[in-house]
């Protein structure tokens, strides 16, 4: 069957009948401009059959949608933000000192990283209470005037919430461990494997933790063992337990009441574990036992994990804006997993008639993209999310974030600027990790004395290959001091609680500002056209895996503005044939460059066949064509089926 068939199958028929009479040529006219649309629509998309995905447009949805739907969310470490006292550590009066560049910046929120009581020995994901911030941070009451501020201002804060574990210091842990029946099965405890000639017994399983130890600690108040996937001290909670389930839901709402606009539920992948503890088959039989060497079958991606999440849904389903028929704002469930494959990530937007999270994080580009990937890397991970995703699902991108290295320190600064370039072109929600937008990079010079990440400390001299210090180094404001303006103040004694990167004085966000072709501009005019755009939020989407290993990306919308992106990821200059893209392009004009290119904004591109793209060089270009007459014959049937409307000579049915 043809392309044509099967959108035709899926055309819609229109019956018409008529209540009065009236001339057969008004009919003939109206039904000749209804079929002349509809062959516009389908030659258009004919064109472009070649290519691995077209989603066509969604000019039937041209309405507002929910707030998450094409923004921008910042997603930042408040720790290493700014720092308003000089303690070394960044804080709550920080970012509100520094609030100003996130409205400049025009980000639609921000992403909080975890702010909760902690003893701070696993980054703060480690929490002793779920509903009081951190003094580090700060207070509750800085948190509300910073809610207060964001949404003053327009913007939406959502916070970091780590569901599946809590911190030893936790009191619903001390409880359990002194044996207080009421929170005895709050966590998983389990007796140890008893062993012949030995007075120690063993760990219940194999089981191993992502820390690289095994996922066991012997309670030092008795004989048992706490699991924990995680940091030793940072038991797992046991979600089996109705008391359990019934305090998260109770914290979830405590934050949404006081106004947060959303969660971001991280590791929400490991909230369950094999009800039986059976020992997790090893990948090869000879190997040791490793967390690497472990088929993860039983502690990760239950399919309960998604029953629990689509339980917490009801929850935030409870939050409605008015114009939905509540009284209060629509609240954002965003889950964050590593999972072992693309269909165990689509699972969190929901299964059968269970829905789930509003945005299931998509880390596909962060996790599967490297130097070596070729245009068709980038088409298969792009176009797999867009083909997998289900009716609710929306589409997110993600470059960077605090667990992986940065991407201006994995592909260079040229090339992260056209991942950038290509993220913001595509249909979704981006986040945006807090530096990137003024290309930092990690800090790689990081001593094993000044590491604070556990998962390099526990892995002994070969820490700097672990460690995901170096992504969560202070943001680099000016060169003003030697702490690159974290702090416009020191404390005697006190250094950053993370070594600022060497290359600050070169590298920050006041010399980005100053220079007129700088990576904050590029991500500033971006963002701007990707939260404006008609086309980005409402059109086609084909991509094309070009000869000479370039990579393209068309976005349509009938009556709008057309954008071709297009990426030569080769460290030498190619020519590219934009007619492979839009075959009735006529001209071209260059709407974005990336930073160190021979295109220039607004340049205009007269031969469209032969365009020229230096080494690594990405341009995104807004095209014209030779359909801007039909776009005439749009509006006339408009005008002609209204006029008929109006003088109730047409009826549908």
């Amino acid at each position: 069957m043809t392309d044509i068939n099967r959108l035709m199958e899926n055309f819609p028929v229109i019956e018409v009948t008529f209540s009065q009479p009236f001339p057969h040529a008004m009919v003939l006219l109206a039904l000749a401009l209804a079929g002349f649309v509809a062959l516009q629509t389908l030659c258009q998309v004919q064109a472009y059959v070649d290519t691995a995905t077209v989603h066509p447009s969604r000019q039937d949805m041209l309405s507002p949608g929910k707030w998450w739907e094409s923004a921008v969310l910042y997603q930042l470490l408040p720790r290493s933000f700014r720092d308003s006292d000089g303690d070394g550590s960044g804080d709550l009066a920080g970012l509100l000192e520094r609030f100003d560049h996130l409205i400049e910046l025009g980000v639609t929120g921000i992403c909080l990283g975890p702010v909760f009581r902690s003893p701070m020995r696993d980054g703060g994901y480690d929490t002793a209470d779920f509903r009081d911030v951190d003094p580090l941070y700060g207070s509750v009451e800085e948190l509300d005037e910073l809610l207060e501020r964001a949404h003053a201002a327009g913007l939406k804060v959502v916070l970091d919430f780590i569901p599946n574990h809590t911190s030893e210091q936790h009191d619903w842990f001390q409880k359990s461990v002194r044996k207080n029946e009421a929170y005895r099965d709050y966590y998983i405890l389990r007796e140890g494997i008893e062993q012949a000639d030995e007075k120690e017994h063993a760990v219940p399983n194999n089981w191993q933790s992502l820390y690289h130890r095994s996922a066991w600690s012997r309670n030092v108040r008795g004989s048992e063992f706490y699991l924990h996937q995680f940091g030793t001290t940072e038991p797992d909670l046991n979600y089996r337990s109705a008391k359990v389930r019934q305090e998260m839901e109770d914290v979830m709402r405590f934050w949404l009441d006081r106004g947060v606009d959303g969660l971001r539920l991280l590791q929400v992948n490991h909230l369950h574990e094999d009800a039986q503890f059976s020992d997790e088959p090893l990948i090869d039989p000879t190997g040791a036992i490793s967390y690497e060497n472990m088929q993860h079958i039983h502690t990760r991606d239950l399919y309960d994990n998604y029953v629990l999440a689509f339980d917490w849904r009801t929850l935030f389903d409870e939050y409605v804006s008015p114009k939905e028929g509540g009284t209060g704002r629509s609240k954002l469930m965003i889950t964050s997993a590593y999972t072992d494959s693309l269909e165990s990530t689509l699972k969190w937007f929901g299964i059968g008639n269970r829905v789930g999270a509003h945005i299931a994080q998509n880390f596909g580009l962060l996790r599967e993209i490297t130097n070596a990937s070729r245009a068709e890397d980038l088409q298969r991970v792009i176009d797999g999310w867009l083909n997998g995703l289900p009716p609710n699902g929306v589409g997110n991108w993600v470059l960077s974030n605090g667990d992986y290295r940065r991407v201006a320190t994995r592909f260079g600064r040229e090339r992260a600027a056209g991942l950038a370039m290509l993220c913001f072109s595509l249909p979704g929600t981006i986040f945006v990790y807090y530096g990137d937008e003024i290309g930092m990079e990690d800090n790689e010079q990081i001593t094993w004395k000044q590491t604070q990440d556990p998962l390099g400390c526990t892995n002994g001299t070969v820490y700097r290959q672990h460690s995901r210090d170096p992504a969560r180094t202070p943001f680099q404001w000016d060169a003003t001091n030697e702490w690159a303006g974290f702090s416009a103040r020191t404390q005697a004694g006190k250094e950053p609680w993370l070594p600022v990167g060497s290359n600050f004085a070169t590298r920050n966000l006041a010399k980005e500002k100053a220079s007129n072709r700088s990576m904050y501009h590029l991500y500033r005019e971006l963002i701007a056209w990707h939260r404006q755009s008609v086309t980005l939020r409402y059109g086609s989407y084909q991509s094309f895996a070009l000869p000479n290993n370039v990579f393209a990306v068309l976005r349509s919308l009938l009556g709008e503005k057309e954008y071709a992106t297009v990426l030569n990821l080769n460290s030498h200059l190619v020519t590219f044939n934009l007619s492979r893209v839009h075959p009735r392009a006529k001209r071209a004009s260059v709407a974005f460059a990336s930073l160190e290119g021979t295109h220039s904004l607004g340049e205009s591109l007269q031969d469209v066949t032969n365009i020229d793209l230096g080494s690594y060089e990405t341009v995104i270009l807004e095209l014209s064509s030779a359909v801007s007459w039909m776009r005439a014959f749009d509006c006339l049937l408009a005008v002609t089926m209204g006029g008929l409307v109006c003088n109730n000579w047409i009826r549908f049915k």
